[in-house]
């Protein structure tokens, strides 16, 4: 009979096993894209900004000495500090179709939660709500996009065998590149004519120009569900890593009297140029992703970062701003080649902005779900 054990990821071979679970759970799996192994090692590197104001703990199962699950669980001070509800998370869940490989996990994290205070428990988050949100239930036959998440079609229902219930649906949409502009956009970008200026983001000013990123960001979506504020040290390395394969033109910042209100950044899909890296950029890979995001940019990206400052938002320059910004992104994209935009993730409730996205064509190819439990019925 097989033997289960579960052991914190605490030593450098039991992150190494952490790092490499997917490799056992997506084998053969032809939508699943290995990460970047020297990325996620960093992601979780104690250096990460993030870590300032998250603790965090990581464990591996291992079924017969071999790595088939792992999960990690986070308290994020700063949801603390906003929400003061003792609600912990759960994240980087992977597991082979083993559901005591799946219930020994969850008992490992939420003993954690349980002795650090917290009394919920949501999820899954890597690490928060800015990074990768929710577990894939829709969507499995294509490869995800940069920076989301994908799973194999049994892990919602195992998560809910373990007692936990939907919390949240968020949605990834996809629209075509050469989107028409329906006649209400239209008249919306006439009304906003000569108010509102729309630019690319000046590198030569980064840092300055990530902040006011991260001002529109912070204001936009405070009152959105789970919102927790970006820091000046994350959007300043987050930031710093984008410039580096994000094109001219790609973040677009909207202006009115001078005065940034919105802004969009649109990310390269990155996954068309690492899949058959196997997840290693040394000792050829960096050369390969290099030659290709130069001779072959890939067809796809995804806007991965929007706002419209709050107090504009049920106004009518809300859609328009929105509009604006997402239509600037149009030029520069067809011009590196892309084809097919991800717009991700979007709040299932979010109607106003749903109805933008469906407007332009828009169609939902992705669904992502965040479950909840309580710590106390336990």
């Amino acid at each position: 009979m097989a033997r289960l054990r579960i052991e914190p990821a605490l030593n450098p071979g039991a992150m190494r096993d952490f790092l490499r679970v997917p490799w056992e759970v997506y084998r053969g799996d032809p939508a699943w894209v290995p990460p970047l192994l020297m990325e996620r090692k960093e992601a979780l590197s104690e250096k990460h900004p993030t870590f300032a104001h998250l603790r965090w703990q990581g464990w591996v199962a291992y079924l017969d000495e071999r790595p088939v699950g792992r999960i990690t669980a986070q308290i994020d001070q700063l949801h603390q500090e906003r929400y003061g509800d003792r609600t912990g998370f759960f994240g980087n869940l992977e597991m082979t179709d083993d559901q005591e490989v799946t219930a020994a996990l969850f008992e490992q994290a939420e003993s954690w939660l349980r002795d650090q205070g917290m009394q919920q428990v949501s999820g899954p988050f890597s690490m928060n709500i800015n990074q990768e949100t929710g577990v894939l239930v829709e969507g499995f036959e294509s490869p995800p996009f940069v920076m989301m998440g994908h799973a194999r079609p049994y892990y919602g229902a195992a998560i809910e065998r373990c007692g936990y219930h939907p919390l949240k649906d968020v949605l990834a949409y996809e629209v075509d590149a050469h989107f028409e502009t329906t006649p209400v956009m239209a008249a919306l970008q006439q009304r906003l004519q000569g108010r509102v200026r729309v630019r690319p983001m000046n590198r030569t000013r980064l840092e300055s120009e990530l902040e006011t990123l991260r001002d529109i960001f912070n204001d936009a979506w405070s009152d959105n569900w789970g919102f927790v504020p970006f820091t000046e040290t994350e959007i300043q390395h987050i930031g710093n890593e984008l410039v580096k394969v994000t094109p001219e033109g790609f973040i677009q910042i909207a202006e009115i009297d001078d005065m940034p209100v919105a802004f969009v950044a649109l990310l390269p899909n990155i996954n068309e140029a690492i899949a058959d890296l196997n997840g290693r950029l040394l000792p050829f890979g960096w050369l390969k992703l290099l030659w290709r995001l130069k001779v072959s940019f890939p067809k796809t990206g995804r806007i991965a970062l929007m706002g419209v400052r709050r107090h504009l938002q049920h106004t009518r320059f809300g859609p328009g701003l929105a509009f604006l910004v997402v239509d600037a992104l149009r030029a520069p994209a067809i011009a590196k080649g892309i084809e097919r935009v991800e717009m991700s993730w979007i709040l299932e409730d979010n109607k106003a902005m749903r109805n933008i996205i469906e407007s332009l064509g828009g169609e939902i190819t992705k669904r992502y779900r965040v479950y909840g439990k309580s710590l106390q019925d336990a």
